[in-house]
């Protein structure tokens, strides 16, 4: 087993290493971030922003499309907002969710983007 000492790297380029931690986000945003990207680790909230993607809709609506109960996914739709992923808009008793801006619509086309790459 190595010892160590020996595997403690000694900085080459310092100019560049205490740059880039100048830059590094604070514990509670990297928190926040991880948060955020861990949202998108289940393939149903991902079917859920697939589809509000496409266009608005409601939970019963989704819940068809998916094949699951009204419940569950309102619970999933429950942790979306959370991480203020949708936002809703009333419609008389119906509530149609979307993505809640431009930016999550980015982030969630541009990783359908990099995947789809070959």
């Amino acid at each position: 087993m190595p010892d160590i000492q020996e595997s403690v790297c000694a900085v080459i380029h310092k100019d560049i290493v205490d740059e880039v931690k100048e830059s590094i986000p604070r514990e509670d945003e990297t928190s926040r971030l991880a948060s955020f990207f861990k949202v998108f680790g289940d393939e149903t909230r991902l079917k859920i922003l697939w589809a509000i993607d496409r266009h608005e809709m409601c939970v019963c609506d989704l819940a068809a499309l998916l094949g699951m109960t009204k419940s569950a996914v309102s619970h999933q739709l429950r942790l979306l907002r959370e991480e203020n992923l949708v936002r809703t808009r009333r419609d008389g008793k119906v509530i149609f969710y979307q993505l809640s801006d431009s930016h999550v619509t980015q982030v969630f086309e541009k990783s359908v983007e990099h995947i789809e790459e070959k």
